[in-house]
């Protein structure tokens, strides 16, 4: 599709990443570490003393050192530092950044802080939107908005995007839903695809859409859910490629001043057993199908990361 618009510290085992200012309460502690550092100490000899007599010593023995005082520190796993050296030597000539959540345990990672347009992954902003003005109006979805709801997401049809975002408001309203949300680096633009969002808050919508303390309710939270493990084959890329069971959204947009492209993708994915929340925003890539396969390696390796810190 084309589009012309647009980690205090120490847990049991690991010390999470602080995020951003954002999300900054979002990563708690896990995990428990399967052996530690030991710092023995050393006690000097002992000095000199009287000499005993041979009755007396033989009575009383002389005294040894004291028994060595033994500590334990466990090592600590700087995830954002670790996410780094996994990420930046497949970024190439792009820009790349991803935020990755370990949804059970709450450990969680950021590389790179910078923003990024959004492309077609503000369309789930968009309808998170659209089911919060629908919650406060006590409502449901009308028939026209689920509609445009479900092209929306599973086509990412354009036309369904721009009527939903006039339904809410326009960027006035997704501003407003998004500070209600949390998202404290994304500034909606008119011309959707050019929202300007950052990783960090891209999990944080994700923690909106899929986790339960959330300004959505259960039967929104799912009717998106629906939705996003849903979208059309030829969207089965992205941060797919880290996991299965996935629901996802994907953004791709070629830059008429450059020839490059935006290659994002959000969405929740299952790998080893849990349940990871990722976001990849990229901008500089040669081709989409570049853009594609680098955002999908750079995916995997976030989720590899968290898995191998566990």
């Amino acid at each position: 599709m084309t589009l012309p618009m647009p980690k205090t510290k120490t847990s049991t085992k690991m010390r999470t990443s602080v995020l951003s200012a954002s999300v900054t309460t979002v990563f708690l502690l896990a995990g428990s570490v399967a052996g530690g550092m030991y710092l023995v100490g050393r006690w000097p000899d002992p000095g000199p003393g009287p000499v005993a007599s041979v009755s007396s010593a033989a009575a009383s023995p002389a005294p040894g050192p004291p028994a060595p005082v033994v500590t334990s520190e466990e090592p600590e796993v700087d995830l954002d530092a670790e996410l780094a050296a996994a990420v930046a030597p497949l970024a190439g000539d792009s820009s790349v950044s991803v935020a990755v959540l370990d949804a059970a345990v709450g450990a969680g990672a950021v590389y790179g802080n910078g923003t990024y347009a959004t492309a077609s992954i503000v369309k789930v902003d968009i309808l998170a939107a659209l089911l919060l003005r629908v919650q406060d109006q006590g409502r449901e979805l009308t028939a026209y908005e689920r509609s445009r709801s479900v092209t929306m997401i599973e086509n990412s049809d354009n036309d369904a995007a721009t009527a939903l975002l006039r339904t809410i408001g326009g960027t006035t309203g997704l501003d407003a839903a998004n500070t209600r949300f949390g998202l404290v680096g994304t500034t909606a633009a008119a011309a959707w695809g050019l929202t300007r969002t950052t990783a960090a808050d891209q999990l944080v919508l994700l923690k909106t859409v899929f986790g339960t303390h959330s300004k959505l309710t259960e039967d929104s939270r799912a009717y998106l859910q629906g939705l996003m493990r849903n979208v059309a084959a030829d969207q089965h890329w992205g941060v797919s490629a880290a996991g299965s069971d996935w629901a996802l959204k994907n953004g791709w947009m070629p830059r008429s001043a450059t020839g490059l492209w935006d290659i994002n993708s959000i969405g929740r994915v299952k790998s080893n057993g849990h349940t990871y929340l990722v976001a990849v925003l990229s901008t500089g890539q040669q081709t989409m199908a570049t853009g594609i396969e680098r955002v999908e390696s750079v995916a995997k390796a976030a989720v590899g990361v968290l898995d191998g810190a566990r």
